[in-house]
């Protein structure tokens, strides 16, 4: 894709910092951490985001992600660590490239967490059940 930021790494027209690559899949570094090690894995086929990922894609990327966080982990021995991923603008999701976050955190830098919670019955839940297994059954 010609305007994706992403697709111009993948392609060397713009410089990162690689961490990881092999036929499938880039890591870099952040150019814009939220903290120390702060990490991206992108597939390097263009997928705007996990809805429109392949199966055998996102089967090769989360294989690959484990792989990444404990190099991050040895690295810097984090307190813990946020794997990220948004999708849709509704979820924050800014560059449309699909791509996850490795961030390492360290007591309270970084990412904040500002967390909004429903109190559904279990009525509501059971129906939200139903209704995802109603979509993988067909």
């Amino acid at each position: 894709m010609n305007d994706c930021i992403f697709c111009k790494i993948i392609n060397g027209d713009i410089p990162s910092i690689k961490v990881y690559e092999d036929e499938q899949v880039y890591a870099f570094m952040d150019i814009t951490p939220l903290s120390k090690g702060h990490t991206l894995l992108i597939p390097k086929q263009h997928v705007q985001d996990l809805l429109d990922m392949p199966a055998e894609l996102a089967s090769h990327l989360y294989r690959v992600a484990p792989i990444v966080a404990k190099a991050i982990y040895n690295a810097f021995t984090p307190d813990g660590m946020n794997t990220l991923n948004n999708n849709g603008a509704a979820a924050g999701q800014t560059v449309f490239h699909y791509h996850l976050h490795f961030i390492p955190r360290y007591g309270e830098e970084g990412l904040k967490w500002v967390w909004e919670t429903t109190q559904p019955s279990q009525e509501q839940l059971q129906a939200a059940a139903q209704a995802i297994t109603a979509q993988l059954n067909a």
